[in-house]
Formats: C-alpha cells, sequence, structure tokens
C-alpha cells in the first residue's frame, strides 16, 4: 500500500512512494532538498565511518568490463557513475529505486552513459530477463522492513540466471569491542528502526530457499559491515 505524503499531497516526489518511507526515511531519501543536500561523497564518507572506499570496491571488484549489472537502488556519492565506468559499453547497467527523487539523481549521474537504464521500479519485483551477471544490494536491506527485506532478498535470488552472482553490501552486527557499536545503537533507535534486524538475523535468513545457495561472508570494520556474495548451488528455486 502507498500513499502521498500528509503534508504535501500533490507533490510528486511523494506519489507512489511506500508508507515507511514517507513515515521513517522522508528526511533521508523522499524529501528532494534534503536529498540534494546529502547526496555528496564527503556525506557518504562520514556515514560510513571512513569505510566507503572499501566498500565499494567489494562491489566493484566483483565487475569486469562488458557485465550486465542491476543495482536495485541508488546511493548517494558517486558510486553509480564508478559502476557505469567499469561495466563499459559492451556491458549494461540498470539502476532502480522506488523514490522520484533518487530517480532523479540517478538520471543525471548516469545521462553520460548511454549503456545505463535508471528505471522507477521496486527492488521486490523489478521484472527484466534474468541475464544479469551481478545483482547487488548496497545498504537497501537495513532501511527496510522486515517482511519487505524477504521480498527483495527473494526477488533478487529468482532473477539470478545459472552463472550469475547476487551481492549484498550493508550493516551487520558490531563485535563487541567495536566502539562504534554504541552509536550505532543509538542511531538505530532514532533514525534506523529496521537495521538491527541485520544484527540478529544473517540476510540468508530472508531466502526462502537459502540452501539452493552458496553464501559467502566476509565482515569489515569490527564486524559493522558485511560483504555477502551468493551462487546458486542448485536448479532455480520455484516461487
Amino acid at each position: 500500500m502507498t500513499k502521498n505524503h500528509p503534508k504535501l499531497p500533490e507533490n510528486p516526489y511523494y506519489e507512489g512512494v511506500p508508507d515507511y518511507m514517507t513515515e521513517v526515511y522522508d528526511w533521508a531519501y523522499v524529501n528532494p532538498r534534503r536529498v540534494n543536500q546529502l547526496d555528496h561523497n564527503l556525506v557518504v564518507k562520514v556515514l560510513l565511518f571512513g569505510n566507503d572506499q572499501r566498500l565499494m570496491r567489494a562491489y566493484l571488484n566483483e565487475i569486469q568490463p562488458g557485465m550486465k549489472v542491476w543495482q536495485v537502488a541508488h546511493v548517494y556519492g558517486d558510486l553509480v557513475r564508478k559502476v557505469a565506468q567499469k561495466v563499459g559499453p559492451d556491458g549494461s547497467f540498470h539502476l532502480t529505486d522506488i523514490t522520484p527523487a533518487q530517480i532523479e539523481h540517478g538520471q543525471a549521474k548516469l545521462a553520460i552513459y548511454p549503456w545505463s537504464k535508471v528505471v522507477r521500479a521496486d527492488a521486490a519485483n523489478y521484472q527484466c530477463d534474468k541475464s544479469f551477471d551481478l545483482i547487488c544490494s548496497f545498504f537497501l536491506l537495513h532501511e527496510v522492513p522486515d517482511d519487505k527485506k524477504h521480498e527483495i532478498v527473494n526477488h533478487m535470488l529468482s532473477q539470478m540466471p545459472e552463472g550469475g552472482k547476487v551481492l549484498f553490501v550493508d550493516y551487520h552486527r558490531p563485535s563487541l569491542w567495536q566502539p562504534i557499536r554504541w552509536i550505532l545503537k543509538w542511531v538505530n533507535a532514532k533514525l534506523e528502526p529496521f537495521a538491527e534486524a541485520l544484527w540478529q538475523n544473517e540476510i540468508s535468513h530472508y531466502a526462502k530457499h537459502a540452501d539452493q545457495y552458496n553464501w559467502q561472508k566476509r565482515t569489515l570494520f569490527g564486524g559493522v559491515y558485511q560483504i555477502v556474495a551468493v551462487t546458486r548451488t542448485a536448479p532455480a528455486a520455484q516461487n
């Protein structure tokens, strides 16, 4: 179910945006004025405690020129440009997002890369031809409710062809000795109500047929972040 933002019923930036986005993340991802203020590399570096380049490299290192890549949501900074550049004109890059403000920013960043396509779509049901070599969720899962986590993870896996890969880069449960743990505890309580589920559950928990896939996880920065690469170990699951 979707609704318009209660304070701006005629504003196109809120049309068709899910309730949880307008109610929880208006300040970060929906309101175009806030998006303009936040969409900068320095903001990304601060939010990721200086780990932005390491985390982006984990994604970019999975890409070879000529690959077909789908990123399921726009992210701030220049990551999507780097992905498009790495894919190159012999490949293709699809970027999806559910919010109009994010689509505008994605289109502006990728306008000079004709092999890129920006589509307004829900990561849980974007229909494609199932030929992507790599499908990546870069810091999306911690921002959606648990039922949406299930939908997104299962849809991403269903779109992975034989020989393809799904990549999740997101938050994780920090080690007890990691002081950032307590900062994130506060942030989660105040601003990120869906994030701590990733402290309690492995991403594979959200997959309906997890045993049909190979899950390879590594963590960074004292467990604050996780990078999970998923490949198929069995015939495609029936949804």
